[in-house]
């Protein structure tokens, strides 16, 4: 039986959440006939953490449903036993990696992805814990519908379960190793307030995301669609194309990946850096890996702690991480463009050597670009008054520290890309361990 892991990361308390994907999975088992491994790495506090547990010990046993709930403890003690296993000669650098102590969305996925080879599923489906599901007559609209579908086959067999085949002949062997949809409702990223108060200074904030050789006419397309995802019209009836997918129609939180995909390349470890979580779907697409894109978008919502006083510094400086971490990850997505399908095996397997030599390389890229970038938004964000003059007092006593923390973050990824095979290796020998809710 084909065992998959649907997987929630969380850092506050999400009780319906979890009873949601509940029923996802459950879907996943009753019109699919899988194994589903409901993951839940939890890294709230106590009392927030009780609430979770609570909405876990409240499902019922599904046969086919094995639901795993981790806070971080028992996330450290798995990590150091797998770092150690690992044969690394740093263990302790590596678990820091995996479970810094401070907000890093793509060490969380990094640990999903851990934890689904120890639970030797075959794929993984990520969600998160600020975002609904679109109903439809009465029904949740669930995106593992096309994601089981698809995911894991040779791209020819796929095609019969899409409703549009974009596929190259030639590429008919190789294995679907994405599905995506992407979602309506609220920005992506929460800077929508910014185009509220000055479009035009919008605009040039989010001109800094797009590649420094771009010309005026691209940056500006980018601004149009950057963040958006799918708009805002509501489900209706199902469409999925087959095809190498456009990144743009790509989102993290809305994504199958199969194993072969996320066991060779893990994603950046980068603390406090939104967007973080995106460079395996930069490879696949990049190599010209077959994939399916639908329309089970999920709704896009905002949690309130990001809107005011810490909370907004703390997430607007994520956004900031986010656009200097660009300066060191372009290098590397231009080589994989350069790259296309040199980056793949005969097999059609990513092959990490090419990619972890495009990382090393991005390293010591010269920053000038990122002092540029800081001189925008300091700019800006004086411009709009009021908490944004503020933010523009923080980024401006952490400017070092920040150009700093960019660089360091690209070096870190370089050696967790050299350790990650081994890493995946030792998760599958240690296991997961027992269960919170097993099958009934």
């Amino acid at each position: 039986m084909q065992r998959v892991c649907l997987a929630l990361p969380t850092m506050r308390p999400c009780p319906e959440t979890i009873a949601e994907l509940a029923e996802e999975a459950a879907y996943a088992v009753a019109n699919f006939g899988v194994e589903v491994h409901l993951l839940i790495l939890d890294t709230t506090e106590a009392a927030e953490f009780a609430l979770n547990a609570g909405a876990v010990a409240a499902l019922e046993p599904t046969p086919g449903v094995i639901v795993h709930h981790l806070g971080e403890a028992r996330q450290r003690e798995f990590l150091r036993r797998v770092t150690e296993r690992s044969g690394a000669p740093d263990p302790g650098l590596l678990l820091d990696l995996m479970l810094p102590g401070a907000v890093a969305y793509g060490s969380c996925v990094n640990r999903l992805f851990l934890g689904a080879a120890a639970l030797g599923c075959t794929s993984t489906h990520l969600r998160n814990d600020d975002a609904d599901f679109q109903v439809l007559d009465g029904r949740k609209v669930f995106p593992i519908h096309h994601e089981l579908l698809s995911i894991g086959k040779p791209a020819g067999e796929a095609a019969a379960g899409v409703t549009r085949s974009e596929l190259d002949p030639a590429d008919a062997d190789k294995p679907v190793m994405l599905v995506s949809g992407s979602f309506i409702g609220e920005l992506c990223v929460d800077i929508s307030e910014i185009h509220e108060l000055d479009p035009a200074i919008y605009r040039e904030v989010v001109r800094l995301w797009a590649p420094p050789v771009w010309s005026d006419e691209e940056k500006d397309a980018m601004v149009d669609v950057s963040f958006k995802g799918a708009g805002s019209e509501p489900f209706g009836t199902d469409e999925s194309v087959l095809g190498v997918p456009d990144i743009w129609d790509v989102y993290m939180c809305n994504v199958a990946l199969d194993h072969r995909g996320y066991e060779v390349l893990p994603l950046l470890p980068s603390i406090e850096t939104i967007g973080s979580d995106y460079v395996l779907h930069h490879a696949m697409v990049h190599a010209r890996m077959p994939g399916v894109v639908h329309n089970r978008h999920i709704v896009n919502y905002y949690t309130p702690e990001r809107r005011t006083g810490a909370g907004f510094i703390a997430y607007q400086l994520r956004f900031v991480k986010f656009l200097l971490s660009m300066l060191y990850l372009y290098p590397v997505y231009g080589g994989m463009i350069d790259l296309g399908r040199g980056m793949l095996d005969e097999r059609h397997g990513l092959r990490i050597e090419p990619i972890l030599d495009l990382v090393r390389g991005s390293v010591d890229w010269d920053r000038a670009g990122n002092e540029h970038c800081l001189d925008v938004l300091d700019r800006s964000y004086r411009k709009l008054g009021g908490k944004y003059a503020e933010l523009a007092d923080v980024v401006a006593g952490q400017r070092q520290s920040l150009l700093d923390e960019a660089r360091e973050d690209a070096e870190r990824w370089a050696v967790l890309v050299e350790a990650w095979s081994a890493l995946v290796a030792a998760s599958r020998a240690e296991g997961l361990g027992a269960p919170e809710v097993a099958a009934g």
